[in-house]
């Protein structure tokens, strides 16, 4: 998808008809959009996705009132009043024009809003404009799902939240639309209802024993998806638990006297968090190192066993090297020794020659066996790390225990406070808090009990599978209807596998990809960790072990940035490699709003730098302090375009700002001719 323009018409802050935004791409792939808060930044980034997919960023607020409120007062009551925005795009050489419109209709006392509309129309070589054959939504969803738009179109100041624990459900969701694992999943959909059809033929032509062990199998497999829908409702839950739970904390931070409370809270939670998450770590690596070396510790008596045969071997003479059999029949069948003797059949020197065929036969037992006693000797070292590197976790783990012991005995003690408090709204609100976290707590058990019921219906349905296929089929309608099933099991199977092993590689290669840029960027010595349940951190290498890293905000923008770039180059590169699959796509824009909130002029510098490069087209919304000195100077080589948002305000005192562009003065706030606000869009002069 290459953006090439965005037209704007009554749409928030932008009254009536905006000019034409033409955005740049090539090797000048950069348009910057200069505008004060409150100008319509964050308005116009969020055009763009409320035409492709009717979405709104978190900062966009009252997404209900999308018409601007001067065109409602100039409007007759009854009349309708048009807020629509147009995108024009190009994509596999042809382009689109997307157009999307809603109307708000003013009567005596209120304005009521419609819902909105899209039409999408294509570019004929004739110059006119024709209507799709397909459904705009499914066309843009092939181009650039709407499950992946979050990672192209964002807000800057929040890009930290893509990184949050309870993000990482729609980064799972959103790497898999990114793979096509989509396409996987309906044929493993379809193929299972094929399969469950077989079965239902063969319960009407099998014997009793067949059509019992099918019904049971069945009422398994029931079971098992009822469970995994009621996981899916639990996991629903708990997200909005937690949204519910933030909005309280956030509450809390508000009000006088408490704020000080939540946000001591806040950062034992985040540290309570952190060491859960270690202790899950080192509990993983000692079921690592017990799987993989815990078998050594039984080995002594055997090793010191082999060891005794080996030496007795040796100083018998049983076991010789230095001469292989193939080279003693080698130099029988030259007949002539390497001295130079001749080797003549029946002579004593071929007989002499002979008899090292027995010895040399067990010339490469010798070498195999030295092989193994070297391999022998190092178990005792063995043991030794593998005991010191236990020891070390175990450590580990006391002592994360302790502190979070200690961290959650500081939390008990904020929530009594806060349940104790003076001000009954404070109290209050630590009540909601307490309930939620029963709620939560609750869930939890219950995902618990349910993964036990899972797992032994697994094995139930495992066990009766196995019968099935083992049952005697007597009748050639029975046994074509078993192997029809067997066939379609099998590619169940197959797959499922295909799918496991697409997401374990773009997992790997997506974190590799995160962690170059975000090396790029940042001067911590941290490094970004991506789990294969897409769970991002940051860890440092202490004493030769990973701790987590309680990340900052920067970090975590900059973590969040280098996420996005991953994504970027995965998209592209899986969209070539896996066109019947993935997105239909290898060229993306990134349009984002005040990119460099909260850095410091490192870290601004250096994402300057970088951004251009992680899409081939970039729209950047900006601030005057945002904008300034090295942001300018990274970015001036690859600006195509820019243009500013002109602010009016209808306050009487307002104070005027502007912003000096190509050595011209652009007004950023101005005096409003009218009682009403809106803002201008005025593209920047260069000259050429």
């Amino acid at each position: 998808m290459k953006l090439i323009s965005i037209i704007l018409c009554n749409f928030r802050q932008f009254y009536g008809k905006t000019p034409e935004i033409k955005l740049a791409c090539g090797a000048q792939n950069t348009t910057v959009i200069h505008g004060n808060n409150g100008a319509g930044k964050t308005a116009l980034m969020n055009a763009f996705t409320w035409v492709l997919y009717e979405k709104f960023s978190a900062a966009f607020a009252a997404e209900e009132q999308l018409v601007n409120k001067r065109a409602i007062a100039e409007a007759e009551i009854g009349k309708a009043v048009a807020c629509w925005a147009e995108i024009v795009f190009e994509h596999d050489n042809n382009r689109y024009k997307a157009y999307r419109v809603c109307r708000a209709y003013k009567s005596e006392n209120s304005v009521e809003h419609s819902p909105s509309e899209l039409s999408l129309t294509l570019a004929k070589d004739d110059g006119r404009w024709m209507p799709t054959a397909q459904h705009p939504d499914d066309i843009i969803g092939r181009i650039l799902p709407e499950s992946l738009h979050q990672y192209f179109f964002f807000d800057g100041e929040r890009i930290e939240h893509i990184v949050r624990y309870d993000k990482r459900a729609e980064i799972a969701e959103a790497t898999k639309e990114l793979l096509g694992v989509e396409v996987l999943n309906r044929s493993i959909r379809h193929l299972n209802d094929a399969r469950k059809s077989l079965e239902t033929d063969l319960t009407i032509v099998g014997d009793a024993e067949s059509k019992k062990l099918l019904l049971d199998k069945n009422k398994c497999e029931k079971e098992l998806e009822e469970l995994a829908k009621r996981q899916d409702e639990i996991e629903k839950e708990l997200a909005n638990l937690g949204e519910v739970k933030r909005t309280i904390s956030a509450s809390l931070l508000e009000l006088s006297g408490a704020g000080e409370l939540q946000k001591l809270r806040d950062e034992l939670e985040i540290q309570k968090a952190l060491f859960k998450e270690q202790l899950a770590r080192a509990s993983d690596a000692i079921k690592k190192a017990i799987s993989g070396r815990a078998y050594a510790i039984f080995l002594p008596d055997a090793a010191a066993e082999f060891q005794a045969i080996f030496a007795s071997l040796r100083e018998k003479g049983e076991l010789l090297s230095g001469i292989q059999r193939p080279f003693v029949e080698g130099i029988l069948a030259l007949q002539q020794c390497i001295c130079g003797a001749e080797l003549n059949e029946g002579s004593i020197a071929c007989e002499n020659v002979k008899g090292w065929l027995k010895k040399a036969g067990v010339g490469d037992v010798e070498e195999t066996t030295i092989r193994i006693s070297d391999r022998v000797n190092e178990i005792d070292k063995q043991i030794a790390d593998f005991w010191e590197e236990i020891d070390r976790l175990q450590g580990s783990i006391s002592r994360d225990r302790t502190e979070l012991s200690r961290i959650e005995n500081q939390l008990e003690d904020i929530n009594n406070k806060l349940r104790n408090y003076p001000d009954g709204d404070v109290s209050g609100l630590q009540k909601n808090l307490d309930e939620i976290e029963n709620k939560i707590s609750d869930l939890h058990r219950e995902t618990g009990y349910s993964q036990q019921q899972v797992e032994s219906l697994k094995v139930q349905f495992a066990s009766l599978k196995k019968q099935i296929d083992k049952q005697q089929m007597n009748e050639e309608r029975q046994v074509l209807a078993q192997r029809r099933i067997a066939a379609t099991q099998d590619a169940i199977d197959r797959l499922i596998e295909v799918r496991s092993r697409l997401e374990k590689q773009f997992c790997s290669q997506l974190e590799k990809r995160v962690r170059d840029i975000f090396s790029q960027i940042s001067f911590t010595p941290y490094i970004p960790k991506l789990s294969d349940k897409y769970e991002l951190t940051l860890v440092e290498n202490t004493s030769g072990r990973e701790a987590l890293v309680a990340a900052s905000t920067g970090e975590n923008q900059i973590l969040s940035l280098s996420f996005i770039g991953g994504i970027i180059d995965g998209v592209r590169e899986w969209s070539q490699k896996n066109t019947l699959m993935g997105p239909d796509s290898s060229t993306f824009p990134i349009v984002m709003d005040s990119p460099f909130g909260s850095l410091d002029e490192i870290y601004r510098k250096q994402i300057a730098n970088k951004l251009p490069k992680l899409a081939n087209q970039l729209i950047v919304l900006v601030t005057k302090t945002q904008w300034r000195g090295e942001v300018a100077r990274e970015m001036e080589n690859c600006t195509g375009r820019e243009y500013v948002l002109v602010y009016n305000s209808p306050k009487a005192d307002c104070e005027e700002d502007a912003i000096e562009l190509g050595g011209s003065r652009y007004p950023l706030v101005k005096r409003s001719p009218n009682e009403f606000e809106y803002t201008e869009i005025v593209e920047v002069d260069y000259g050429f």
